[in-house]
């Protein structure tokens, strides 16, 4: 279930009660008059069924309670009701798929923003990833791609095209324009430092190290792996599922590739160089399409359920059961 607290505007209280009421995916509603400071009014609270919690609050949107008001979300990890079980069975869907859009476009824009700690992490990523480059090892890579925080600016591009939200596209742009460049000139910036005082090899190619070679050589492969991985990218933002994230994270090349092109820069090393930056922009493209394409089949979804349900409460309002 996800739970609501409404702090709803002072004389807009019966209006709001009776549109929760009419929805019977909505539960153990209750009303704490005068209980609001700032801003002042009553406080509703209520448990929503997940398929239809994006629908309840575009329902109070139209009633533009947010605007003197506030609406709060948050999950129900688990809850022993049977009014809750009926509002779940009256909801279409399973709650397992359930995309709560306001929860995701929160969780996108905290993970889209540029910040130093982005920055940072970034930096940090390239160096784990040049040095797994250096020493051939696959641990250290596997590290670098859990450390990075590309894929967030990456759903927040997906996020901010689909939803209609060009400032948090571009944000998320942003994050990513100045993010990957900044792995790109560490890894090389690092690769010059260890060369300059005896601590990595003068001479470095690609075919000395079995990753490099993978990484600077793209392929069919690479580009069904990034489509698969920007799909399932999006539904583990959407469910709120981070074990998946974390599999996206270590199956795509992005900050390896990233890194890659730093050190072969610095090595002077141009086949595994152009090579690099074919399998970044490929990784790039492909998790921001298949992002896109995913995330707007699940908004056509709940655009779908959104307008059946106007289409119910006009009946209803017409005397005419649905």
């Amino acid at each position: 279930m996800v739970h609501l607290r409404i702090v709803v505007p002072p004389g807009r209280t019966d209006e709001v009660l009776e549109e929760l009421g009419g929805n019977r995916s909505v539960c153990n509603v209750i009303l704490l008059p005068g209980a609001g400071i700032d801003p002042p009014g009553d406080v509703i609270l209520c448990d929503v069924a997940p398929e239809d919690a994006s629908v309840v609050v575009a329902d109070l949107k139209v009633l533009k309670i947010h605007h003197a008001g506030s609406i709060a979300l948050e999950q129900v990890d688990s809850q022993v009701s049977r009014g809750a079980d009926a509002a779940v069975a009256h909801a279409h869907g399973s709650p397992a798929d359930a995309v709560v859009w306001e929860e995701v476009e929160a969780r996108t824009s905290e993970g889209a923003e540029l910040s130093w700690s982005h920055v940072i992490f970034m930096a940090m990523a390239g160096i784990i990833a040049a040095c797994g480059i250096l020493l051939d090892s696959s641990i250290l890579i596997v590290g670098a791609m859990v450390v990075s925080p590309d894929f967030g600016p990456v759903a927040g591009v997906c996020v901010g095209v689909v939803n209609r939200r060009p400032q948090l596209a571009l944000r998320s742009l942003l994050a990513l324009a100045v993010g990957v460049p900044t792995a790109i000139t560490v890894a090389w910036l690092f690769t010059v430092i260890g060369r300059a005082t005896g601590l990595m090899p003068e001479t470095f190619s690609d075919a000395a190290s079995s990753l490099a070679s993978i990484i600077s050589a793209p392929d069919a492969y690479s580009l069904i792996v990034a489509a698969s991985a920007g799909v399932v990218g999006i539904m583990s933002l959407t469910s709120a599922k981070s074990g998946a994230l974390i599999g996206v994270l270590i199956s795509v090349t992005t900050i390896p590739a990233a890194a890659n092109i730093g050190v072969s820069f610095a090595y002077q090393d141009w086949s595994s160089w152009r090579g690099s930056q074919i399998q970044l922009a490929a990784n790039i493209t492909m998790l921001l399409v298949s992002g896109i394409l995913t995330l707007a089949a699940q908004r056509a979804l709940y655009e779908r359920r959104l307008a059946r349900h106007l289409r119910d409460r006009a009946a209803a309002a017409a005397g005419v059961t649905p």
